[in-house]
């Protein structure tokens, strides 16, 4: 009984020692949002985020989930599954796609059309799984879009 115990000891203490207590967070930053050509009416949109790996393994990212608001309003949320492997100290590019949710999307330009503004607060938010044994990576960035086309961030990780 005392083999089994320790057996299972050294098992579990190997399972431990693969959690790397010295992973760092891999950085996620938006690197692009685009409008894609579309034959329907409703508007498709891609994401570009660039993620750096300061780890010397490899990062793996089995899923990611998101979500865009503009003025306090959800009007983009997606998942995606088939994600690169991010080389280990290197760097990686991840494409989304999204379609607008159509009701908070009319609700957000009632409100810009009723009352006018100079600029619209954005938020991006996404969480990134990583695998069993390690945290999700959350993502958070927020900032305003100015209506005359510049714009203004605020970074939160």
């Amino acid at each position: 009984m005392q083999k089994l115990i320790m057996l299972l000891m050294v098992f579990l203490l190997s399972g431990c020692a693969t959690l790397s207590p010295d992973f760092e967070q891999p950085t996620v930053s938006v690197s692009s949002v685009r409008v894609l050509p579309t034959d329907g009416m409703v508007p498709e949109f891609e994401i570009g985020l660039r993620v750096l790996n300061p780890n010397r393994t490899p990062l793996s990212l089995l899923g990611l989930a998101y979500e865009v608001e503009l003025e306090g309003h959800r009007v983009l949320t997606g998942v995606a599954s088939e994600l690169p492997t991010i080389a280990a100290y290197g760097e990686g590019d991840v494409l989304l796609r999204a379609m607008p949710d159509l009701v908070s999307s009319v609700r957000l330009f009632g409100k810009l059309l009723s009352q006018p503004q100079e600029s619209v607060r954005y938020s991006f938010s996404a969480r990134l799984d990583v695998g069993k044994f390690l945290p999700k990576i959350k993502i958070e960035e927020a900032g305003e879009i100015s209506l005359a086309g510049d714009v203004t961030e605020n970074v939160d990780k």
